[in-house]
């Protein structure tokens, strides 16, 4: 069983709840906007950390990461990206990577909604763990823990941080 913890659009402010929340995660994901290599590195050092970046990044946030992240957790395979969309309306680009990498699950961020939806035509979860940071239209911080096992999601939780 491997503890996941997600989020998106930091956007270079790293909540300390976010690493109260995640402090008995095995790993993190980060769905791009992380806005600091200084947020990235906080979570680098905090936990193992997958992350992608967003079109809010440059520099050396940019740099180092890409804009897709395809990895294997136990029996599940991930796609990570910032722009992706949402069943029957996924970004073109995030579409093809898609067809080609035929995730069992799909993270994304951008749009700052927390979204927790199953495309039944392509047989997989759709994750969008909303906004962790503090910029943007929302007016609640979010994050998503869950666990793998196996092949299995167990224990979605959505976290919610009044904004401060």
């Amino acid at each position: 069983m491997t503890r996941i913890g997600i989020l998106s659009d930091t956007h270079g402010l790293l909540d300390k709840r976010v690493l109260e929340h995640f402090s008995e995660v095995d790993e993190i994901w980060h769905a791009g906007d992380i806005g600091t290599t200084e947020v990235l590195q906080t979570l680098r050092e905090f936990k193992p950390t997958r992350a992608v970046f967003g079109n809010c990044d440059s520099g050396d946030v940019r740099w180092s990461l890409s804009e897709f992240y395809s990895f294997k957790v136990e029996e599940m395979n991930i796609l990570l990206t910032h722009i992706g969309g949402y069943p029957g309306h996924y970004n073109p680009m995030a579409y093809r990577r898609i067809m080609k990498d035929t995730p069992d699950i799909f993270v994304c961020g951008h749009s700052h909604i927390l979204k927790i939806q199953y495309d039944h035509s392509l047989k997989m979860l759709c994750l969008n763990p909303g906004a962790a940071g503090k910029y943007g239209i929302h007016t609640v911080q979010t994050l998503l823990r869950m666990e793998i096992d196996g092949a299995e999601v167990k224990d979605m939780e959505v976290i919610e941080l009044e904004r401060k």
